[in-house]
């Protein structure tokens, strides 16, 4: 099993092979998982740092359903506002009207774990800021190129894998997909001991 630091020196070598040294702006996209964030501090210090807003948007849905157990109107109507208010990153506005909730003490022990979610990432989700800049604000489009990469290939119909079998082929997927084939045929005689 890798292990978050064993993933980073590959992650800075991947983003040096692809020139981050020579980018005018870095930015890591992340779901807020503290790993990503001490990876990409350690790693990518000059990197603007942006949480993914569909991942925040579901922690926003938890946060509700923790408040308002049961659907009403009222508790769409505060879902929405403050929808609104994480869309334009006024995450202050949101930590405030979470912490009005009028919820029992056991309630308010499990909003106020669930905030600290908001709390950590708050400068990670500038998302009106982010998005006059021209960043990104979601993973979808990172996500779709996963499934078309590895999950395509990996979930076919009766397809069974071992942990180094799937490794292998997702090794030579993302190579291809990369445009890096030739790489693998410069490698593969130093690997195999036939040059």
């Amino acid at each position: 099993m890798t292990v978050a630091a064993d993933f980073g020196p590959v992650l800075d070598a991947e983003a040096q092979h692809r020139g981050c040294d020579r980018a005018q702006r870095l930015i890591v996209l992340g779901d807020g998982a503290p790993w990503i964030w001490n990876l990409a501090s350690e790693h990518f210090p000059r990197a603007i740092q942006v949480v993914d807003l569909y991942h925040t948007r579901e922690h926003l849905y938890d946060l509700a359903h923790l408040a308002f157990p049961v659907a009403t109107d009222e508790s769409r109507r505060w879902l929405a506002t403050r929808l609104a208010e994480l869309d334009c990153g006024e995450v202050e506005k949101l930590l405030a009207a979470a912490r009005r909730l009028q919820v029992s003490d056991t309630q308010m022990e499990e909003v106020d774990k669930a905030l600290g979610y908001f709390q950590t990432n708050l400068l990670r989700m500038r998302f009106a800021r982010f998005r006059e800049r021209g960043l990104f604000v979601g993973s979808g489009a990172v996500e779709a190129g996963c499934r078309a990469v590895v999950a395509q290939r990996m979930k076919l119909s009766g397809m069974r894998w071992s942990v180094r079998g799937a490794a292998a082929i997702i090794s030579l997927r993302c190579q291809e997909a990369s445009d890096r084939w030739e790489e693998i045929w410069q490698w593969l005689p130093y690997q195999t001991g036939v040059a």
